[in-house]
């Protein structure tokens, strides 16, 4: 993880450091949740070879993606037709198999349910579920090894 520091005095007194996500492997932190999700269900042995599902508006199939390329299992991502043609080609650049489905989120989560109802596809989430909230805290304990001496984090947080 990169730590940017902020320039002196723009916080008064305080001094501020920048947790850089964006450099994560798929540009987001959400890279951290998938990436855990896929991995607890392999070294539980539920990670189906039919690989796994999840409908998305782009960055949280990216990391779905990538995360299963890393496990050698294939991702099936299902977004609606509206989704940005840059983050459908770079999903299909990282081996996802990709369906273009409605216009709204609703029609993408409703095709992948079903697709993993049909396949036995694990179906991920892009933030609602445990492991994938655990996975992206863990970026709190790489920002705690890298300035143990924190005292204050500020998370911005959405969708």
């Amino acid at each position: 993880m990169a730590l940017a520091p902020v320039e002196q005095g723009a916080w008064g007194a305080a001094e501020g450091w920048l947790a850089l996500e964006f450099l994560q492997y798929t540009g987001t932190f959400k890279a951290r949740g998938a990436f855990n999700f896929i991995r607890a269900h392999r070294e539980a042995g539920t990670l189906p070879d039919t690989g796994a599902v999840i409908a998305s508006g782009g960055n949280a199939g990216l990391a779905c993606a990538w995360a299963a390329a890393q496990h050698s299992v294939p991702a099936t991502v299902f977004v609606p037709e509206t989704a940005p043609a840059v983050k459908v080609d770079r999903l299909r650049r990282l081996g996802a198999e990709v369906h273009q489905i409605g216009t709204e989120y609703a029609d993408a989560r409703d095709a992948a349910q079903k697709h993993a109802a049909e396949t036995g596809a694990l179906l991920s989430h892009a933030y609602d579920h445990p492991l994938i909230a655990a996975g992206a805290g863990t970026v709190m304990e790489e920002i705690l090894q890298a300035r143990p001496d924190l005292d204050t984090v500020l998370v911005a947080v959405g969708g």
